[in-house]
């Protein structure tokens, strides 16, 4: 969605919406709606020189391919769980298939008390976490994994 109903906010040489506007605009979802997204990101404005910048990107083929295995070792994870995805974990499960260790469990709750997250986002975080994991054909969660993941969660921290 747009954080705003000019969709420019908060570039304010483009937005001329007063912050009101914007907290009223953004008010249409509320947080516990927000908390049922996995991933919550904000889409920066580029630069059209930017575009033009040839920069070796990863190939789509490739991209299918690490998603294929992610697949793969998810269906093998949980041959035994009438689950097949990460996305399909329930509270139970993540205790389970998403254990972390103290350094990662740390980041977790120092990021769960600052942001004020709530339950639901909680375990939504570990899913992801999992998943990137599982993209980086990882076993662990790890500490790059768990940021990563946070990080999909930064924006109902910073306008809500």
């Amino acid at each position: 969605m747009n954080p705003c109903s000019c969709g420019y906010y908060p570039d304010r040489n483009k937005c001329n919406c007063s912050i009101p506007m914007v907290k009223r605009y953004l008010g249409k979802i509320s947080k516990p709606m927000l908390d049922r997204f996995d991933i919550c990101i904000e889409a920066m404005n580029i630069d059209f020189k930017e575009l033009q910048t040839k920069s070796k990107e990863e190939s789509s083929a490739k991209i299918r391919e690490r998603i294929n295995k992610a697949h793969q070792i998810q269906a093998e994870r949980y041959k035994d769980c009438n689950i097949r995805y990460n996305s399909q974990l329930t509270p139970k499960t993540i205790k389970k298939f998403c254990k972390l260790e103290s350094k990662e469990q740390t980041l977790l709750e120092k990021a769960f008390i600052k942001m004020n997250l709530s339950a639901r986002a909680y375990h939504r975080i570990l899913k992801v976490a999992r998943t990137i994991a599982d993209l980086d054909n990882s076993e662990k969660i790890t500490v790059k994994h768990l940021s990563e993941a946070i990080c999909y969660r930064s924006l109902d921290d910073k306008y809500w």
